[in-house]
């Protein structure tokens, strides 16, 4: 016989703290606030680097360590669809150390945003420390809205707002087209019809993790989102964000409003220097009269992987570098983000006059609406959830196209059947999970 000799080579110890981090804006950010800590440490197994990760590989590298033991950073930002994915499991089995207790113990749930936390709870508990808020305002071309005399100031709802702009659609030069879309909105953004879907109220699971995916309020708002789409009322225009010619499409003019988180609004400001002096920003237009003026997009955590030598000296270091709020400051001039602790709200930059803007105080008017954002699940099914919804959108849209249908309340049976659908597959995945599938059964039609 024979043997085999198979050498397991074990990583060398490495001192000091490890952050992980897929943003290049974040990684600069904590550059100086790192040094000046390094600067601070007597030990150096308490200092701290930042390793800029490709988001694809920073996604497999953590879920690996969590599955299989791999090294891992003593300190992880994720973004939400990857920490819902490490929430699929037990929850004693979750790869980040359960922060709720030192959170309230230290008064941070008190200085925190409280709606900011929600995509980093799974059943109750809280496993990262929320990095931003992403509240989303509308943005729009008010150099055309003033020259067609149109006061913004005096529209509260969506029905006002295509209302009184719908004028910016004719067709001047007679090609049987609109000459511009009002809205810039696709069912194919999910990530948009998600948030316009929690605005309204709707969404996909409720605070209990039980499934709404076939509710009143989410047919109601998918039948309209459809007539935005398509039919002979048509509002809405795909211009895609991040390239030349969705950026070309805005410069012309040929979308006059969009849904803008925070941090699009510092895009913009880098990627279109040519529209700055005609744009303004509002809260949302309102699903109905007294309803919610903003949505959110997005958001990113801190958390601290449970395989970590020494949890104390991580947290430290993470309370340093999220709660800091020169650091806030910093960060929101390069990238117009505005952070999630309202001890730092009453920093001068937020309200500064932004000559992008027409001069309105930008970070003024997120915060105004940060304690308003909706609040959103963590499931790891949400991802599933709102690709069986966009299709049910795509297939309303279908149907406004085809049989020409401009009032919503026509596609409200329609807009039932495609979301009893959504739920059910939903369901069925969900069940295979042993570890939720009572909760799915629950809700499951």
């Amino acid at each position: 016989g024979s043997a085999v000799a198979i050498w397991l080579r074990v990583p060398p110890a490495r001192e000091g703290l490890s952050l992980w981090v897929f943003a290049e804006p974040h990684h600069h950010a904590y550059l100086p606030v790192i040094e000046k800590w390094n600067s601070e440490q007597t030990d150096p197994s308490h200092r701290a680097e930042s390793l800029l990760i490709d988001f694809p590989a920073l996604e497999r590298r953590l879920l690996s360590a969590f599955m299989s033991g791999t090294p891992v950073g003593e300190l992880v930002e994720v973004e939400r669809a990857v920490a819902a994915r490490t929430f699929t499991g037990p929850l004693e089995n979750i790869g980040f150390v359960d922060l709720t207790d030192r959170l309230r113990d230290e008064g941070l749930m008190d200085i925190i945003n409280p709606p900011s936390f929600a995509p980093w709870i799974s059943r109750g508990r809280i496993f990262g420390i929320p990095h931003d808020v992403h509240p989303i305002l509308l943005v729009y071309r008010s150099d055309l809205t003033d020259a067609a005399g149109i006061d913004m100031s005096k529209i509260e709802t969506w029905e006002e707002f295509f209302t009184a702009l719908r004028p910016l659609m004719a067709d001047a030069n007679g090609d049987g087209r609109a000459d511009r879309y009002l809205m810039n909105f696709w069912p194919s953004n999910g990530v948009l019809l998600e948030g316009l879907l929690l605005q309204a109220g709707g969404g996909f699971f409720d605070q209990n993790e039980k499934l709404v995916i076939d509710s009143e309020v989410n047919a109601r708002v998918l039948a309209t989102l459809a007539t935005w789409c398509g039919g002979p009322a048509r509002v809405a225009l795909d211009v895609p964000d991040f390239n030349a010619a969705g950026n070309s499409l805005r410069l012309r003019g040929t979308v006059v409003a969009a849904l803008m988180p925070d941090w699009l609004a510092g895009r913009w400001r880098i990627d279109m220097p040519e529209l700055a002096g005609k744009l303004r920003l509002m809260p949302l237009p309102a699903w109905e009269r007294g309803g919610r003026r903003t949505t959110t997009y997005g958001g990113t955590m801190l958390g601290i992987p449970k395989a970590g030598e020494d949890f104390e000296a991580a947290w430290r270091f993470a309370k340093r570098l999220y709660l800091d709020p020169e650091t806030h400051a910093s960060f929101f001039r390069d990238t117009n983000i505005i952070p999630p602790v309202r001890t730092s709200w009453n920093h001068p930059i937020f309200s500064q006059p932004d000559p992008y803007f027409g001069g309105q105080p930008v970070g003024r008017l997120y915060i105004e609406q940060a304690g308003n954002i909706p609040l959103r699940t963590s499931s790891p099914y949400n991802t599933f959830a709102l690709e069986r919804v966009s299709d049910a959108l795509l297939a309303l849209v279908d149907i406004a196209e085809r049989d020409q249908i401009s009032d919503p309340a026509l596609l409200l049976d329609a807009a039932r059947a495609g979301l009893r659908e959504a739920q059910r597959r939903t369901a069925r995945q969900i069940d295979r999970n042993v570890f939720l599938r009572q909760d799915a059964a629950a809700s499951a039609p």
